[in-house]
């Protein structure tokens, strides 16, 4: 099985880029090894629909992103299979999200879309011009680290730490990584 770890996100919009900041800091502090599947890490950026052709390349994706809930405090973490999610989530609030929504249904009208699953975190600012996160989001990595590595644990993925870099040392050149 080939399995994508995909961050979305704008970096230049504070905790818009959580989803591309996230991906870089699990590269950096984790490996992850099964012996018949292959796990890459992609920053998506804002590409979305130009994402297609690589998508449809994997059978499994966990997509990093903000979503918006109703109701909900900025920092409020989400795990959800893309086929199940809840009905609090209605992906209307960031630059891209609406146009990741619309790949990936288009991706599965055609059946090309991977089994999909969102890691998400509710955003507390879209600032333009700024590159760094929100304390609420900060503090909301660890939760999302654990939802990745459980979820990865459930199919058998090896996550070893091989280093402790803080996401924070990470954001200044997140622009250069993608």
């Amino acid at each position: 099985m080939k399995i994508l770890l995909l961050g979305i996100g704008n970096v230049l919009y504070a905790d818009e880029g959580v989803g591309v900041h996230f991906v870089n800091y699990i590269a950096e502090n984790y490996r992850f090894s099964h012996p018949e599947h292959q796990i890459d890490t992609l920053d998506g950026g804002t590409l979305a629909q130009g994402l297609t052709p690589i998508l449809s390349r994997y059978d499994h994706l966990v997509v990093v992103d903000t979503v918006n809930a109703a109701g909900v405090e900025p920092g409020q973490v989400y795990y959800f299979n893309f086929d199940n999610a809840p009905p609090e989530i209605d992906w209307q609030g960031s630059a891209h999200e609406v146009e990741m929504l619309q790949t990936l249904i288009m991706m599965e009208m055609v059946g090309d879309r991977p089994d999909t699953w969102i890691v998400g975190v509710v955003p507390t600012v879209l600032e333009p011009m700024h590159l760094g996160l929100t304390g609420k989001i900060q503090a909301a990595i660890p939760v999302m680290e654990k939802a990745l590595l459980d979820h990865m644990g459930s199919l058998g993925i090896e996550c070893r730490r091989v280093a402790d870099v803080d996401i924070n040392a990470l954001i200044p050149d997140s622009f250069k990584r993608g």
